[in-house]
């Protein structure tokens, strides 16, 4: 059994990695138990990735009435304005004495080892957070993907200055990370600049209270995932087990993603790695580990060396052929041969390219959409979030970094 940590500590946003000289748990043993908290696999970072889901609220409606009636005494009183809560909306302050929770808290001590009082205790400190809940929801029915807008929020010159500075000062682990994994700096920057503008928004929400909310109340409107949060939930745990702290300390997105990368905890305790070899994985400070750690979770999905990721495209003329082609969506499907004989029109480099391609559609709005081929390196981006879009931000900002790297400073279009 894990004991209760006896010490409660500022949760740190890394992974106790250390040897068995200085007598902590492996790295291996923390990958052991990331393998078995996943039910299914999923992206590393669940905010676009991860479906949602719909799930009722546990709280009893009694309790909703007489904290409605008690805001209004205390509006007839001080004569401010009080919103009363949504009925469905569940209590703030119950998940210490829900039955779900208790169950749950049972379950995760008894399969993980864990001391159940102290996983009652780390569970009671959760609270229901509104935001979470909306913020996990998609957009009004209707809108319209725009890759252009998309595009235009991550290819901006504040951006690129914070990426152009952050690669300057790690430059050199970059290059190794390559050496060792095969995957090239731009990727890596641009991942990075993506997920959490190079540590500037890495979240505000607790974790613990993200992940409970979306575990025990997923809002309704959408197919159930509340069995994928309560699985990150268990990761999150076993990791502040180990790590002896509290739960209720470390911060992340409403989806529970933490740190520069925003590794969602099974993605942290499985793919995670002490690049820097001190003994700790940490992802809170933006350096080797963070490098390290999103080229081994590439390389993990399948990045193959020196392959290309995209080429460009002209889509068929024919809207039956073109229709067809993008049914494939993000994984690569066609040969540049039955790409060609379909319409296609291909470079050079893309016609003698031997492997299979994706043929992808990125709307623009009202305006025309914009095509790109994607290799199997274009799908193993999308692997940490399975979008085409948040791909193609990933490879236009890093390519865009790489640009601005290859010029003397004084030549860069931004600002150092």
């Amino acid at each position: 059994m894990i004991p209760a940590p006896e010490t409660r500590l500022p949760c740190p946003l890394h992974v106790e990695a250390g040897s068995a000289r200085r007598g902590s748990r492996s790295f291996a043993a923390l990958a052991a138990i990331a393998a078995a908290l996943l039910a299914t696999s999923g992206p590393a970072n669940a905010q676009a990735g991860a479906p949602a889901a719909s799930a009722s609220a546990s709280a009893p409606r009694a309790a909703h009435a007489a904290s409605r009636s008690k805001a209004a005494a205390k509006k007839k009183r001080k004569g401010r304005t009080i919103v009363a809560r949504d009925d469905d909306a569940p209590d703030s302050v119950v998940y210490g004495r829900r039955d779900d929770v208790l169950a749950f808290a049972a379950q995760v001590a008894d399969d993980r080892g864990l001391d159940r009082a102290w996983v009652e205790d780390q569970l009671a400190r959760a609270r229901y957070q509104p935001g979470v809940a909306k913020a996990i929801m998609p957009g009004p029915p209707g809108t319209a993907k725009n890759w252009a807008a998309y595009r235009a929020r991550f290819i901006e010159p504040r951006r690129l200055a914070a990426g152009v500075q952050w690669w300057q000062a790690h430059a050199a682990t970059l290059a190794d990370a390559q050496q060792r994994y095969g995957v090239p700096p731009e990727i890596v920057a641009g991942i990075v600049g993506v997920e959490s503008f190079y540590g500037r928004m890495t979240g505000n929400y607790r974790v613990l209270d993200a992940l409970a909310t979306l575990a025990f109340d997923f809002p309704k409107g959408r197919s159930d995932r509340s069995a994928f949060y309560r699985s990150e939930l268990r990761a999150y745990l076993v990791w502040c087990a180990l790590e002896g702290c509290d739960a209720d300390t470390a911060r992340g997105s409403f989806a529970g993603a933490i740190g520069w990368p925003q590794f969602m905890p099974s993605s942290l305790l499985k793919y995670a790695v002490d690049y820097d070899h001190d003994g700790h994985v940490d992802v809170a400070s933006g350096g080797d580990d963070v490098i390290g750690s999103i080229a081994s979770y590439l390389a993990t999905f399948g990045w193959q060396r020196d392959l290309p990721v995209t080429f460009a495209v002209l889509p068929p003329v024919d809207p039956v052929a073109r229709a067809r082609l993008v049914a494939g969506d993000i994984v690569p499907t066609f040969t540049a041969a039955q790409l060609a004989e379909a319409g296609a029109q291909l470079p050079d480099a893309a016609r003698d390219f031997a492997g299979p391609l994706a043929f992808v559609e990125l709307q623009n709005g009202d305006e025309p959409a914009s095509y790109i081929l994607g290799t199997s390196n274009f799908y193993v981006v999308t692997r940490y979030n399975w979008s085409a879009y948040y791909a193609m931000a990933v490879i236009d900002l890093g390519a865009a970094l790489k640009r601005e790297m290859a010029l003397a400073p004084a030549a860069r279009t931004i600002a150092n």
